[in-house]
């Protein structure tokens, strides 16, 4: 154990942070669960915390993991791994499972183990990789929308395309980390306008043909996002309503110090108490203490972040931090807007407190390779010198 601790590396303030958030998801997750173990389960609670804490304790172990990898190898192993991204999609937009109820095939199942993996979590990753990456290669160079179009939009878009039947939530989310990374990265403003357009166009195109065909997945998942954004504007009772109106009733009830741990009602009539919406559950528990205290370790972690980018001295490294770390502040903000109504219900978990291994593992998966540009763990001069395989094919493709 000592050896271990000795050998973490990286901002000391993120780890903070990251234990901080996983050790205070146990009380919210253990009691938002009762929901879970009367419908699915036996009643009991217990083996739903214990597989809250399988997931926490494999996260740390990818998060240890990945922070002791230089992060100049994600140049190439992101290359490596988009091809893999595009096969798991294609299997889950094929034959995905629904978990939990989703109304949509996100999931695939692990031969073999048994444990389900929602796939767009893990594109989104590699894709803000990818992208991180081929701009820190443009860097400096005038190029024109057409050079850029193979290597870099050409990607995105199928990875978008593969991700909206099932998920338009984590599609947008991701499109604007993109457009915000491109941004950021130099690509030049004048040829945003094209891409923001083929998306737009992109999305009527495949909203057009979810009407005409007679894909009853297609047309079913349309209509729900309509139904989605329609409930969002107006008063009519509806199931969307009936989450938001049970979550805003458990904010309301919590006040200032809340019910207490364990004591809340609205857990028992939210579906997704422990995942979408278990912040309103925190909130009516530990009441506005409760509330900022998670808001204040998200900004906390955005506030880190922003100090890693500052002192990184490598362009793909700031990059890499803003592309992967940026995404997880933004998830957080909008499964909060959503718990106050603020936006419509979208889906997305809280990060390192809702319940689920997916998200937990690729929230981990990040903050390590923000925490391995953090300990500046770049590559040796001999091992330059040995041109690892992944250098040459990041920077020759």
């Amino acid at each position: 154990m000592k050896s271990i601790f000795k050998n973490i590396q990286g901002d000391k303030a993120i780890w903070a942070v990251v234990a901080l958030l996983a050790l205070f998801s146990f009380l919210p997750v253990y009691s938002a669960s009762s929901n879970l173990a009367y419908l699915y389960g036996d009643g009991s609670t217990f083996k739903f915390l214990l597989k809250h804490l399988a997931h926490l304790l494999l996260g740390f172990a990818i998060l240890y993991g990945v922070h002791r990898i230089p992060y100049h190898y994600f140049r190439g192993l992101s290359i490596i791994a988009m091809p893999v991204v595009f096969i798991l999609l294609l299997i889950t937009l094929s034959q995905g499972t629904t978990i939990g109820g989703a109304s949509a095939s996100r999931w695939i199942r692990i031969p073999f183990v048994g444990v389900s993996f929602q796939t767009s979590t893990l594109a989104a990753v590699v894709l803000m990789t990818y992208v991180a990456r081929y701009l820190s290669k443009i860097k400096g160079k005038a190029v024109t929308f057409r050079e850029t179009l193979l290597p870099l939009w050409l990607p995105v878009f199928i990875i978008l395309g593969l991700i909206l039947p099932a998920n338009f939530s984590t599609t947008a989310i991701i499109f604007v980390m993109v457009i915000t990374l491109v941004f950021i990265g130099g690509y030049p403003i004048k040829y945003l306008g094209f891409v923001l357009g083929a998306g737009f166009v992109g999305l009527i195109l495949f909203i057009g043909f979810a009407k005409i065909s007679n894909i009853d997945s297609l047309t079913i998942k349309v209509n729900t996002w309509e139904n989605r954004l329609k409930n969002f504007s107006d008063n009519e009772d509806t199931e969307a309503d009936y989450q938001i109106e049970k979550a805003k009733m458990a904010i309301a009830s919590g006040g200032l110090t809340g019910l207490g741990p364990g004591k809340g009602v609205q857990k028992h009539f939210l579906p997704q108490s422990s995942s979408d919406f278990i912040y309103a559950i925190i909130v009516e528990e530990y009441g506005m203490i409760g509330a900022l205290f998670l808001l204040l370790m998200y900004l906390l972690l955005l506030f880190r972040l922003v100090i890693v980018v500052h002192k990184s001295s490598s362009f793909f490294g700031k990059l890499l931090v803003v592309g992967i770390g940026l995404p997880i502040i933004f998830q957080a903000l909008i499964n909060m807007g959503v718990a106050v109504e603020l936006f419509p219900v979208t889906g997305q978990t809280l990060p390192l407190i809702s319940s689920g291994g997916t998200s937990i593992w690729m929230t981990c998966l990040a903050l390590g390779m923000v925490l391995s540009v953090s300990a500046k763990r770049e590559i040796k001069p001999k091992e330059k010198q040995e041109e690892n395989p992944l250098d040459i094919l990041s920077q020759t493709i």
